[in-house]
């Protein structure tokens, strides 16, 4: 509740006098003890034209502080600062078992998605077929990283001669920043900043329960494409999206709301990441037990979807795939490591 509106330099009986109960004085009394009431209300609530302080000023017996006009706050110029919770660290997953892949339901899924886009007439069901067969996986623990590795993480490996400085001078220079994922690097790359830390890249496998969850989620936050949860894109000609707050890159952690139960951010959206595994264009439907995927290949398997992804691949099942040597302004990575290095 507010409390009474005072002028500071009027007596207190200066006040709207409260209507006491009997005849027509009482009446005409009140009808000025409400008048007031609502004249001070609508001055203190907005600058009063000059039309109107002159229709409330003929009215009779109403005192002048109210036709005052309120003082108007000066907008400051100083920048308003975002305050973020710390966002950082390892999360530590418990041994289990999961349903790895997509049922052919999921699959259809995926292409109604990908057909709501405004290139979906591009869109056909074979490019989530690789994401069959559905089958158990027995992992064990392991840790992963809370977020993506960022250019400050990748940057202090660098000034050790650990890892070799990304090709932001080549027009990268807007990748930069310290708080944002580090991309521009090759898998090699990634894997050599893992080591360094003293872990590995995820398997495949690790990547899609830390995005999925044991119950095998859709996204990272639950079953519902939500684009305000995460850094996303859109299939299209222009597939840049800047409805939610980035047209590229955003800082590690941004989307609070998109994290998964476990508290590990980015799963989906800002950039896809590299994995450990070999690509197979299908899962074995047998179970598997700490899957490390093929012993050979061409590609890598890149997982999670970029900043310029729509709905469907930004889905925690969906898979992609690059040659090692590749370096992409939508790629970053995050590292894994054995239970006890925590």
């Amino acid at each position: 509740m507010h409390p009474p509106l005072r002028s500071p330099d009027r007596p207190r009986s200066a006040r709207p006098a409260e209507p006491r109960a009997g005849g027509p004085a009482t009446g005409r009394a009140l009808a000025r003890w409400l008048l007031a009431l609502s004249l001070a209300a609508a001055v203190h609530s907005a600058p009063p034209t000059s039309e109107a302080l002159g229709r409330a000023r003929s009215a009779r017996h109403l005192p002048r502080w109210l036709f005052q006009p309120r003082p108007v706050a000066q907008r400051s110029s100083e920048p308003i600062a975002v305050l973020r919770p710390p966002v950082s660290g390892r999360v530590l997953i418990r041994a289990g078992v999961y349903t790895m892949g997509s049922s052919p339901e999921e699959i259809a899924l995926a292409l109604e998605l990908c057909r709501s886009e405004p290139a979906g007439e591009e869109c056909r069901s074979e490019g989530f077929a690789d994401e069959y067969a559905p089958h158990p996986v027995l992992l064990r623990d392991y840790a992963i990283d809370r977020t993506e590795v960022t250019v400050a993480d990748y940057g202090r490996c660098v000034a050790l001669g650990r890892c070799a400085p990304p090709p932001i001078e080549a027009g990268g220079r807007r990748f930069a920043s310290p708080e944002l994922p580090q991309v521009l690097v090759s898998w090699n790359e990634a894997l050599a900043y893992c080591r360094f830390r003293g872990g590995r890249l995820p398997t495949e496998a690790e990547w899609e329960r830390a995005a999925r969850g044991p119950a095998g989620r859709r996204y990272p936050w639950g079953e519902v494409y939500d684009r305000h949860r995460l850094n996303g894109g859109r299939f299209a000609l222009d597939p840049f999206e800047a409805r939610d707050g980035y047209v590229e890159l955003a800082p590690v952690g941004s989307f609070l709301a998109g994290a998964t139960p476990d508290g590990i951010h980015d799963l989906a959206g800002n950039v896809e990441e590299w994995v450990a595994d070999w690509y197979a264009p299908e899962y074995p439907e047998a179970t598997e037990i700490d899957p490390q995927g093929p012993i050979g290949g061409d590609e890598k398997v890149v997982r999670g979807g970029g900043f310029g992804h729509g709905a469907a691949w930004v889905r925690g099942a969906s898979r992609s795939k690059d040659v090692p040597s590749a370096r992409r302004a939508w790629r970053g990575f995050r590292c894994a490591y054995e239970a006890e290095a925590r």
